[in-house]
């Protein structure tokens, strides 16, 4: 009788778990080290040992923004109240559209402070000295569009070399600079098409 030829189970090796000291694609930190730099310096919050910019330098300059968009929020108020009659209507409701949004720009500045762990300087005696732009009255229609579209101005290239000084070192604030650049360059346009309504000549000066 021929014997039957038995076979044992050949042992499978156990199941590890994954590798935590091994990164998923070149350049990028280990698990096990990510998760040992999380707990050093905890109570810093959003801002990491790889945050490769000033935090305090970079709260200044954003509550210089800040104090810039509370003042061209209350300039645009200022300009939607006293701007009166049928053919200003139009141009109050983008006064007050634009100062809301102005506002709004506060609001995430005043946000992304915070996570920076600053304070967002809301102090009324030295908003118009921190502003980039200034606060005016404004004389008559036109004259309120034009200066409008001045501080406008002022805002866009602020931004921008703001969103160029922070570059890949902080992403985060950049976007959200980015996203307030976007808006402004809107302002802007619809303030031209504000003043290319109106026929009279405007002095630049």
């Amino acid at each position: 009788m021929t014997a039957v030829k038995t076979f044992s189970p050949q042992s499978k090796p156990a199941p590890s778990g994954p590798d935590t000291n091994a990164s998923t694609a070149q350049g990028l930190t280990p698990t096990d080290t990510l998760r040992q730099r999380a707990r050093q310096d905890v109570m810093d919050g959003a801002v990491t040992s790889t945050y490769t910019l000033d935090p305090k330098e970079v709260v200044a300059l954003l509550n210089d923004a800040l104090a810039t968009e509370w003042v061209c929020a209350l300039r645009y108020k200022r300009h939607y109240y006293v701007a009166k009659g049928i053919k200003a209507r139009f141009a109050a409701s983008e006064f007050l559209e634009h100062a809301q949004q102005e506002l709004d720009h506060a609001d995430r500045l005043a946000e992304r402070i915070v996570q920076l762990g600053g304070n967002p300087d809301l102090n009324p005696d030295t908003l118009t000295q921190r502003s980039h732009a200034t606060y005016h009255d404004g004389t008559g229609l036109r004259d309120m569009i034009i200066e409008d579209l001045v501080a406008e101005r002022i805002a866009i290239d602020s931004y921008r070399e703001l969103a160029k000084f922070l570059g890949d070192h902080d992403s985060t604030t950049r976007k959200l600079i980015e996203d307030i650049l976007a808006v402004e360059e809107e302002h802007a346009d619809d303030l031209m098409d504000l003043l290319e309504a109106e026929p009279t000549s405007i002095s630049t000066q």
